[in-house]
């Protein structure tokens, strides 16, 4: 059993940089996890040090 649950499309919050806004994952390879930020463009996040914050998504 994997200890990150990141599937492609999520939306999640990087738990130390909050300012980077909300991003979506765009690709998984192992623990490296590419997201794209709305205030920083893509970054590239190792899951076994950084802390990624899932964001429910809102409907309403």
């Amino acid at each position: 059993m994997s200890l990150f649950d990141y599937s492609l499309g999520d939306f999640v919050t990087h738990s130390e940089r909050p300012d980077w806004g909300v991003g979506q994952v765009q690709s998984i390879e192992g623990t490296r996890i590419t997201v794209n930020f709305e205030h920083v463009g893509k970054q590239l996040i190792n899951a076994e040090i950084i802390l990624l914050i899932p964001v429910a998504a809102e409907t309403e």
